[in-house]
């Protein structure tokens, strides 16, 4: 099978195309035919392995990685099931997070995936599994609701694009951070004001805001706080740190300063959404709440570029690849 593969860590450079086995499920998997896959900041930190972190977890390995095929998140179709089975059966249309996504074919858990909604194409339910930070942080940590005034900050990413529709959904104001460019895309999604970063400072209004969603993360903690009203939630779900660390920095700062703050102030971790959470995700997407907003679609082939185009983290929305069925 065709596969983009990498045998050490570095820049979008170290990918490159290639061929590997396909593999066959073990016990408790499924072998999917992987039509679409996510390009995220993600993949750009794994294969790269920064912050050093990263080769801690499962997604990476010292002193090489573990795992030669990168890609996290896909949508794609069950051709296989291994023993023990039964949710899922060959033909089955799925969504979720595997490890080794790009390529034509990769191995996933059955409680990390879910059934594809039928109204999504292959590159847009691809694109699914990211709503489940912001609805994680708006929603359950956040308490988002009806006429409350929300600020979204990095609007126009992955991230963002989600946050402002799911917030707008609850019925909130929304108040979108982004730069002057895409300010027609968070208009369109749902958010009624746009501050241009670029042009003043979104956080110079002391008191306006019940809710900041943070998917930048680097602005003082004080800072996104200020912005609050008495009782007003601060949700952070990225952070800028150091090589090591990376956003762990940022996520103990926040709890050492719990107990001493007024606002409530919560961190959503990456982690792999279960199948029910991700069926929550397709229902909002079904009932006409959000959709995926995709800025690009590559080729497998044109991965390095659609990596390198992620990591100058100046995305619009979603960048993916789509695989051609055979």
């Amino acid at each position: 099978m065709r596969a983009a593969l990498r045998s050490d860590y570095g820049p979008p450079s170290v990918v490159a195309l290639g061929t590997r086995p396909r593999p066959r499920p073990g016990p408790g998997q499924v072998l999917v035919e992987v039509r679409a896959a996510l390009v995220s900041i993600g993949d750009v930190h794994v294969i790269a392995g920064k912050p050093y972190l990263v080769r801690l977890t499962p997604f990476g390995g010292i002193p090489r990685p573990r795992q030669p095929v990168p890609g996290l998140t896909f949508a794609g179709e069950v051709v296989e099931v291994g023993a023990g089975v039964t949710e899922l059966a060959p033909g089955d249309a799925i969504f979720g997070e595997a490890q080794g996504a790009f390529a034509e074919y990769t191995l996933a858990a059955p409680k990390n995936v879910a059934r594809k909604p039928a109204t999504l194409s292959w590159p847009e339910a691809a694109t699914v599994p990211w709503g489940f930070a912001p609805q994680l942080g708006l929603v359950e940590l956040g308490r988002v609701a009806k006429h409350e005034e929300v600020l979204i900050v990095g609007a126009s990413g992955g991230v963002g694009t989600w946050a402002v529709q799911i917030a707008r959904a609850r019925g909130a104001r929304v108040t979108a951070v982004c730069s002057g460019r895409n300010r027609d895309l968070v208009l369109g999604l749902g958010a009624e004001r746009v501050i241009d970063y670029t042009a003043e400072d979104p956080l110079a209004e002391p008191g306006r805001y019940d809710l900041v969603f943070d998917a930048i993360g680097e602005r003082s903690i004080a800072a996104c706080t200020r912005v609050l009203r008495p009782k007003g939630r601060y949700v952070c779900c990225s952070g800028a740190g150091n090589v090591l660390w990376g956003p762990l920095g940022r996520m103990l700062a926040m709890s050492l300063q719990r107990p001493f703050r007024s606002a409530e102030l919560h961190t959503v971790l990456a982690l792999s959404p279960s199948t029910e959470q991700l069926a929550e995700l397709a229902r909002w997407v079904e009932s006409g709440q959000v959709r995926p907003a995709i800025e690009r679609v590559y080729t497998l082939e044109k991965l390095p570029g659609a990596l390198a185009h992620v990591a100058t983290r100046r995305t619009r929305g979603h960048v993916v690849v789509e695989l051609q069925s055979h």
